[in-house]
């Protein structure tokens, strides 16, 4: 994917952590572009009741060809802005799937 060497990825302890711009609503599940720093994530489910936040983190989890149960949010749960931990791999591995996808 084009800017992914601009993403805000970071290694922390068992993996790394991802910013994220959440787009709730949206037609379907998809991964759309690197802006500012994060990677946008549109998802079709509602912004209530972390409908939104499960659809962002599974989408996450198939784009970066990892278990859905690896991918975790840290931050900004209510925040179209959010972070998600992605247990197992390190920043620079994250870069490489989503640079290779």
């Amino acid at each position: 994917m084009k800017g992914a060497e601009q993403l805000d990825i970071r290694d922390e302890a068992g993996g790394a952590v991802i910013a994220v711009k959440a787009v709730a609503g949206a037609s379907r599940d998809r991964v759309v572009a690197v802006l500012a720093g994060a990677l946008k994530i549109a998802t079709a489910a509602a912004p209530e009741k972390g409908k939104a936040n499960k659809a962002i983190a599974a989408t996450l989890a198939a784009a970066l060809g990892v278990d859905k149960r690896d991918v975790e949010i840290v931050s900004g749960p209510t925040s179209p802005r959010k972070q998600f931990r992605i247990a197992g791999l390190s920043a620079a591995r994250v870069r490489e799937r989503i640079g290779a996808g």
